[in-house]
Parts: C-alpha cells; sequence; structure tokens
C-alpha cells in the first residue's frame, strides 16, 4: 500500500484532516468539499476536507484513504455496512456512483437538486453539472408527475434529469435521459 491517506469517520462524514492530503484529493477528482468553503475555486484551500461516505467508500476501495473510528482503522466491509445505515438502498447507489466514476465523471450528491446525485464532466468549478441523477430499483414505479416535477426542476437549472436503474447482479446499469425542449 502506498501512502493511504489517513481519514476519520465522525458520524456519517469523513475527514481528511491533513490538509494537504485533502488538497491532493481534491485535485485528483474534486472528491469531498473543504470545510467552510462551499464552492471551492482552486485546490488550494486551508481546511480540512469533508468527504461524503460514498466518496470515503470508493477511495477505499481504490486503495486510496484509510478510515478510522474512534482511533481503529475500519476494513472496507465495515466502512460499507456503516454506510448501508446511512444511505437507504446505499447498496445500489454505490454501484451508480462507482460506475459513473468509472465512466470518467465526478460525482457529488446532488441533495439540493432533491436528487441522489449531481454529475460533472469537468468539474464543480469548472461547469455546472449537467445532470442530475436520482437511482431507481427496476420494481419501483415512477409517475408522470414525478418525471415532470424532476425534469422541470432539471430545466430550471439547466440539467439533465437522469433516471439510472442499476442491476448488481447482472453488473449493468441502464440511463435514461430526458432532455426537455421548447417547440
Amino acid at each position: 500500500m502506498a501512502n493511504l491517506i489517513t481519514a476519520e469517520l465522525i458520524e456519517d462524514s469523513v475527514i481528511v484532516w491533513d490538509i494537504e492530503d485533502g488538497r491532493r484529493l481534491y485535485r485528483e477528482g474534486f472528491y469531498g468539499k473543504p470545510l467552510g468553503i462551499p464552492k471551492p475555486k482552486t485546490p488550494d484551500f486551508n481546511a480540512p476536507l469533508i468527504l461524503d461516505i460514498i466518496e470515503a467508500v470508493y477511495l477505499v476501495e481504490k486503495n486510496k484513504i484509510e478510515v478510522y473510528r474512534e482511533g481503529k482503522r475500519m476494513s472496507l466491509e465495515e466502512l460499507k455496512e456503516h454506510a448501508s445505515k446511512a444511505y437507504e438502498r446505499f447498496e445500489e447507489k454505490y454501484y451508480v456512483y462507482r460506475d459513473l466514476r468509472e465512466r470518467g465523471f465526478i460525482v457529488t450528491p446532488g441533495i439540493k437538486f432533491g436528487s441522489d446525485f449531481a454529475v460533472y464532466r469537468l468539474g464543480p468549478g469548472l461547469e455546472h453539472a449537467p445532470f442530475i441523477v436520482q437511482v431507481k430499483n427496476k420494481e419501483e414505479s415512477i409517475s408522470a408527475l414525478e418525471i415532470i416535477r424532476s425534469g422541470r426542476l432539471a430545466t430550471t437549472v439547466k440539467k439533465y434529469f437522469t433516471i439510472v436503474i442499476p442491476d448488481t447482479k447482472t453488473k449493468t446499469n441502464s440511463y435514461i435521459l430526458f432532455e426537455w425542449f421548447k417547440p
């Protein structure tokens, strides 16, 4: 294991206390957000980095960080177990998160858009997220009203509304992108 970055689990967030390590993670893939800086313009911030737990699971899986809780190093399985308590349908959402990251996208929590993820091609500060993503089960129904609401919100904030249906058994995701147009 080469120079893993150390992070600490506190409730449902993972904090990289070392500022240089936090800058490095942010620079490498726009992971996390610096404490107290909602929209960093550069990776030269002077604050600890707060990772969403889904990001932390991905970074542990990629051997980039190690996470400690109460002084004890957590295994990937322990972190996933904790994340599954913090995230509703964690496994499916994580599968989508990992797939998008592996495809080269930058993925951040999408709560401010009422969705699971905001997805960037280039990264925050370089562009506005072109996609908002909701993860759905294939058994889950979605009403026309929900599609219209989400689509209108996405259009208002100049984003594509995207539904992703993961199938963890076949290891595939189905992506449905909605684009509104004016006649």
